[in-house]
């Protein structure tokens, strides 16, 4: 059974998770927090950014609480995802992390105005009939998977590990590397 104390479960897992993708863009240089880090232009900053419209999207529109501020539309003949991953030179850090602020509050206060059970919609999925459980575990999901993007982005940027800077040495890393390393290569000679 899906009931408050579910709901609460997954408000608090939500809540830490945001906390954890705002953690890696501190510390960070202007540039290294918007600076493309993979093939495609992933960034630390980005990823807060699209997170922004997630959040607004999913815990507002979804369940007939419109988010108050401008966000891109799906259905926009210029829409293109891709264009919510990255900030522009005209958009401040701190604008994008209060943005996410926002977002964040005005998904609680969906969070916490609704039963768990509560009806909404989500016109671009393949069933488009969802419950506020739903929509909270698909939003914990994304949040969850673009913290680990974020986790691998600041260790290449600064070797910092999960919620810390790294703890341990070069040597001891690159010992521990090597190890992995010689384990893949022995694998890869057994198939």
């Amino acid at each position: 059974m899906i009931d408050d104390h579910a709901k609460a479960y997954l408000h608090d897992d939500l809540r830490w998770v945001r906390r954890s993708i705002l953690s890696k863009v501190e510390g960070l240089s202007e540039y290294d927090a918007r600076r493309p880090l993979t093939r495609t232009g992933t960034n630390v900053l980005g990823l807060v950014k699209h997170l922004t419209l997630s959040e607004a999207r999913y815990l507002g529109d979804i369940f007939g609480r419109p988010y108050p501020e401008q966000i891109p539309n799906f259905d926009d003949p210029d829409y293109a995802n891709r264009d919510s991953l990255w900030v522009t030179e005209r958009e401040s850090r701190g604008d994008i992390l209060d943005g996410y602020r926002r977002a964040c509050a005005h998904a609680d206060a969906t969070i916490e105005a609704l039963p768990i059970d509560a009806p909404g919609v989500v016109p671009w999925w393949p069933q488009p009939e969802v419950k506020l459980f739903n929509v909270m575990v698909h939003v914990l999901t994304e949040t969850n998977r673009h913290a680990g993007h974020a986790d691998i982005l600041r260790e290449q940027l600064d070797d910092a590990v999960a919620a810390h800077p790294a703890t341990s040495s070069d040597e001891d890393w690159a010992a521990h590397r090597s190890q992995i390393d010689a384990a893949a290569r022995a694998a890869a000679r057994l198939v």
